[in-house]
């Protein structure tokens, strides 16, 4: 296999993977996904992410890699839009300062949650925040460390189940839809929805 074939292989692995575990916020109905992902290399990884990061921009979706270990690296596909208005919410500001984030300014979180995750080997729990969960599920989350929740979906939920197992049908059938229509042949820019 040649480097351009490698290469083209690696674009195509991470395009399956953003489809597979990100369509929610592809679609516009979600702020953001996490996924782990195989690499195997640093340079070829970052090639990747700046590949997509550079296709996605029209679209309003950023990729950041917030944490990579022994071949695998978690990476954050959000909207950044979205983000701006889930962290500037005066909820979710005073939340996150009480979570030691000095600045919600979307790059300025995004950078402390990364400093967070590579000092500790455990999630930092406010990081729902950045996915889009509701503050009383990513609240009482902490506060019964994990324990009773009323359901699980896309995350535990405390608060209002009832809206929750509809969002995670709405996601559920998204990405199913999302998957069906990229192995017909649409790209992953085609299925995603302009900011």
């Amino acid at each position: 296999m040649t480097g351009w074939e490698e290469t083209e292989m690696m674009y195509k692995t991470l395009e399956r993977q953003l489809v597979a575990h990100c369509a929610p916020t592809l679609a516009s109905l979600k702020t953001a996904n996490l996924f782990s992902y195989q690499y195997a290399s640093d340079k070829k990884l970052f090639e990747a992410v700046n590949f997509w990061n550079r296709c996605m921009e029209e679209k309003g979706i950023s990729l950041a890699v917030l944490r990579k270990n022994k071949g695998k690296a978690l990476i954050y596909v959000y909207r950044t839009s979205q983000l701006k208005k889930d962290l500037s919410r005066e909820e979710a500001v005073r939340f996150m300062k009480e979570c030691g984030y000095s600045n919600t300014e979307t790059d300025l979180a995004i950078r402390a949650l990364i400093r967070k995750l590579h000092k500790n080997p455990e999630f930092p729990h406010e990081i729902g925040m950045f996915l889009g969960y509701p503050l009383e599920d990513v609240i009482g989350f902490i506060q019964n460390e994990g324990h009773n929740s009323k359901c699980i979906g896309y995350w535990k939920v405390y608060g209002d189940e009832t809206t929750a197992k509809r969002t995670f049908a709405k996601f559920n059938k998204c990405r199913d839809v999302y998957m069906r229509l990229w192995n017909q042949g649409r790209s992953v820019l085609q299925l995603t929805v302009a900011a």
